[in-house]
Order: structure tokens, then C-alpha cells, then sequence
């Protein structure tokens, strides 16, 4: 029962934390999540880690209790929660609390002295890697705009491509017309050969058969005159002659 109360209760206090903390709260309980609420999108972590006091503390512990407690609430938080471990006896100072310490003071030796330099080498890493990230990322970027750039040309040529084919059938259309005018017009000059071969026969035709009637009427006509004809029209043309003589000696 009071798990739910909490679980309910955990947005409104979400809502009031500050961004950082409240991403860290809401990643830590989001195993809790068993509803399809645990889908729902959360704020994106924060790049860099916020402030902290004295190496270890958040700046937003000290922000999340200055409403309530005031500037010095924090530390007498702490002070108290240290004298009260110390008071009821939680916490024993013995041998291990001085290692403790020791150790401690070793560590934040180590973090002033070197902490830096190891940050500015880890920075110097992560901005080569940063870089090493764009510099692929641009040339994917390169790479894709240049594809892109060849698909529209492409599909520019796919286009042009229409025009060509429509020329090309144009050609071909010119061409089976040609052929076919000229089949045409072979067919015609065929066919004038062969009319005109019939036309030669039968002018050929007519003229012998012309002929062959001119003779065979010369023939019938001189077989048909006798001498006494013969005689008679010779008697006639030169009485003829002899008229025509007369006439022209008598114009002169």
C-alpha cells in the first residue's frame, strides 16, 4: 500500500526536484514502472554533470532545501546528522576512521593535483572522438547528398529518356512509311511496265494487221485490174498531163 502511495506521489515530487536530479530519480525508479506509463518519454540527460559543493555534494541538494531551511539548513543538516551518528554511538571513531580520513586526503591530493590534467586528456579524447564523429557524419552527409544528387540526375535522364524513345519511334514510323512508299512505288512501276508491254502489243497488233490489210488490198486491187484497164488509165493520165501542160503555157 505504501508503494503505490509513493509511486503515486513520485511525479508531483518529480515535478518540484530540479531537471538533474529529477532525471536521475525517474531513471532509478523507472524498474518500478510495471504500467505502460514506464514508456512514456522522459527529459534527455544532461551533457555535463551539474555543480557540486566541496567535491561531493549537488548544488541541487543545497537549492531543493534553501526554501525551507534557509542558506545555512544544509550544514546544519549535515552537522547534525554527524553529531547524532556520533552521539548515539552509530558511528565509532576508531583506527579505520583515520585510515579513513587518510585516504580521503589522498584522494583529494590526487583529484587537485592531477584531476586537470586527466580531465583535459579525457576532453582532449572525447573531442577527437567528437571529431572523428563528424568527420564521418559529414562525409555520410557527403556521400548521401552526392546520391541524392545522382538520383536526380538520373531520373532527370529517365525522363529525357521519353523524348528519345519518342523520337525513335518517330524514325522508325518514318521509316516503315518509306518502305512503304517505296514498295508502293515499285508495285507501280511494275504494274506501268506490264501496261505498258500490253499497250506495245497491241499497237503492235494494230499496225500489222494495218499493214497486212494495206497489202493484201493492193494485192486484191492489182489482181483485179486488166490490161485493157491498165491501157485505158495510162491513155487517161497522159491526156491528163497533156491538160495540165496546156493550162500552165497558157497562165505564162
Amino acid at each position: 500500500m505504501l508503494s503505490r502511495l509513493v509511486l503515486r506521489a513520485a511525479p508531483a515530487a518529480l515535478r518540484a526536484l530540479p531537471p538533474p536530479v529529477a532525471v536521475g530519480v525517474l531513471h532509478t525508479t523507472r524498474p518500478l514502472h510495471t504500467t505502460q506509463q514506464s514508456l512514456a518519454p522522459v527529459p534527455p540527460l544532461p551533457e555535463k554533470g551539474g555543480e557540486v559543493r566541496h567535491g561531493l555534494i549537488p548544488e541541487e541538494f543545497f537549492q531543493f532545501l534553501y526554501p525551507k531551511t534557509g542558506v545555512t539548513g544544509p550544514y546544519m543538516l549535515g552537522t547534525g546528522l554527524l553529531l547524532y551518528l556520533l552521539s548515539k554511538e552509530i558511528y565509532v571513531i576508531n583506527h579505520e576512521t583515520a585510515a579513513a580520513a587518510c585516504i580521503l586526503t589522498v584522494i583529494v591530493y590526487g583529484i587537485k593535483k592531477f584531476g586537470p590534467g586527466v580531465a583535459a586528456f579525457a576532453d582532449k579524447l572525447n573531442e577527437e572522438k567528437i571529431a572523428s564523429a563528424l568527420a564521418m557524419k559529414n562525409e555520410a552527409i557527403q556521400t548521401l547528398q552526392t546520391a541524392i544528387e545522382d538520383e536526380k540526375k538520373e531520373q532527370w535522364r529517365a525522363e529525357g529518356n521519353n523524348y528519345l524513345f519518342d523520337a525513335k519511334r518517330n524514325n522508325i514510323a518514318m521509316l516503315l512509311e518509306t518502305n512503304y512508299r517505296e514498295r508502293l512505288l515499285m508495285v507501280y512501276n511494275e504494274v506501268k511496265k506490264r501496261l505498258d508491254y500490253q499497250v506495245a502489243m497491241q499497237n503492235l497488233k494494230r499496225q500489222k494487221e494495218q499493214d497486212h490489210m494495206i497489202q493484201w488490198v493492193e494485192k486484191n486491187v492489182v489482181q483485179s485490174i486488166t490490161p485493157q484497164q491498165q491501157k485505158e488509165s495510162i491513155a487517161k493520165c497522159i491526156l491528163d498531163l497533156k491538160a495540165l501542160s496546156k493550162s500552165a503555157h497558157a497562165a505564162v
